[in-house]
């Protein structure tokens, strides 16, 4: 046999031989621990039998006795199901409950409440709700029980500039509602249009007064994350890095330029008005000067009538012969144009 065989097998038993020694500790440590815990002092806590949603009411066949540790029962606990549900009417869930969750008495409605958003409210907190869209409610996945932050955009004039911005209104803010949906156990998206969110009468003024003031937004926070952080103002420079002087000079050349395009417009108008003025002139005077063309085409082409000459008298002393001679027509003739008041001549030649 070679060595290297022979030692694998040596440290192969050594390490089986250990292991074995190590599990048979482990199991005496847990023996031991049982024997302890069966001396601790135990009392019974109500937990849920099923899970328990926003809105149910509590029953027997709901609930359940276990044991718990005397010294570890939660704040609120019932120690029977006959403690939780004794009083006149019926106990709701006002949140979601797990099985074998204890039941809080912060978690269900008093007898004969019913479970409504005024029950989930904390001391001395208010719910406002928020107007938003299938974009600013996060696209739907908001969810009640969720925390947000408030986001108020605004656009202001500033010596006839506009400047917009937008900060950071609340943070760490609890989702009460979506719509009128308050099951925190609710995991689909919704397309929303109002969202309901808790916060104290300060902040509640806030959101009322920034509804009419800008346009309010939601970002989702993390679930763990409930702690505020520092925020500062954003503004169109921080998002090209202009500074606020380059963003005057920008929009005051975006409205030179646009004031240029509109004169240039103008005067493009005012050509086209004048130009087709002229036309219509010119074509006046076209017709005008056809016109008194043809009725001296036609005075030209009349023939004066011979003029009878009288017969003659017989005289006694001196016979007279009168012979009449047609005269020839003038060559050239005159015309007149009335421009507005003003009347013009000219001379043209007489067609034959």
């Amino acid at each position: 046999m070679r060595a290297n065989t022979l030692i694998m097998i040596v440290l192969a038993c050594v390490f089986g031989v250990l292991a074995v020694v190590l599990a048979n500790i482990w199991l005496a440590n847990q023996r031991s621990a049982m024997a302890q815990t069966d001396n601790v002092k135990r009392d019974t806590v109500v937990v849920a039998a099923v899970a328990l949603k926003f809105g149910d009411t509590l029953t027997a066949d709901k609930l359940q006795e276990i044991a718990w540790p005397a010294g570890a029962v939660p704040a609120g606990a019932f120690k029977t199901v006959k403690d939780l549900l004794a009083g006149q009417g019926s106990k709701q869930a006002l949140q979601t409950i797990g099985v074998n969750e204890p039941v809080l008495a912060g978690k269900i409605t008093g007898p004969g409440q019913r479970a409504t958003l005024s029950a989930v409210l904390g001391e001395g907190m208010k719910a406002v709700s928020i107007r938003v869209n299938d974009v600013l409610g996060v696209a739907g996945f908001v969810f009640p029980g969720d925390r947000v932050d408030v986001l108020l955009t605004r656009t202001t004039q500033d010596a006839g500039v506009q400047k917009s911005f937008v900060d950071v209104l609340l943070q760490s803010v609890k989702v009460l509602a979506v719509d009128q949906v308050a099951d925190e156990s609710k995991d689909s998206p919704l397309v929303v249009k109002a969202v309901t969110v808790e916060v104290n009468t300060k902040d509640a003024q806030k959101l009322t007064l920034a509804a009419g003031a800008g346009q309010l937004s939601l970002a989702l926070r993390q679930a763990a994350a409930s702690k505020g952080e520092e925020t500062e103002r954003v503004t169109l420079s921080d998002l090209t890095g202009d500074t606020p002087e380059d963003v005057a000079k920008r929009q005051a050349e975006l409205k030179r330029q646009k004031a240029a395009e509109a004169a240039a417009e103008a005067d493009r108008k005012r050509a086209e008005d004048e130009r087709r003025r002229s036309d219509e002139k010119i074509a006046g005077l076209a017709q005008a000067v056809e016109k008194v063309g043809s009725q001296i085409d036609q005075l030209s082409k009349v023939k004066p009538t011979p003029a009878v000459a009288p017969a003659p008298q017989v005289q006694e002393v001196v016979k007279e012969v009168v012979k009449y001679v047609q005269p020839e027509p003038p060559a050239r003739a005159t015309i007149g144009v009335f421009r507005g008041v003003k009347l013009e001549t000219y001379d043209v030649p007489r067609q034959r």
